[in-house]
């Protein structure tokens, strides 16, 4: 019997979501990805594959804001910033797509950023 690592376990469920989960134009995917020690997320259209907005823990003012990107308050900053680059951009209902992260902590203040900056989903 094989052992399966957690990182292993978290590709398998985001694989099996990304199956059914597309970004369009009329409504893109927010997608996050979370390391130890920072969070990011990107907006992207899947149909013509491209990024239309991202935010991550590594931008400047964030770091300002934040002097650790790996907590719940510099997460939620990338999701305000993340909502604020969108709704410039004239989206404002986007797929969201946690990357097989459980939704808890750090995804969770992201979203609710999200949310707070105005984005539907």
């Amino acid at each position: 019997m094989s052992k399966v690592s957690r990182t292993g376990r978290r590709l398998a469920r985001h694989q099996r979501v990304r199956k059914n989960l597309k970004g369009t134009p009329a409504k893109p995917r927010l997608c996050v990805y979370r390391s130890l020690k920072n969070i990011s997320a990107q907006i992207i259209d899947d149909v013509s594959g491209t990024t239309l907005a991202s935010a991550s823990s590594l931008d400047k003012d964030i770091k300002a804001e934040a002097a650790y990107g790996g907590n719940k308050d510099a997460a939620k900053l990338v999701g305000e910033k993340i909502a604020k680059l969108g709704t410039e951009k004239g989206i404002s209902e986007v797929a969201f797509d946690r990357g097989g992260f459980l939704y808890h902590g750090r995804v969770k203040e992201l979203a609710d950023g999200a949310r707070a900056g105005g984005l539907k989903f």
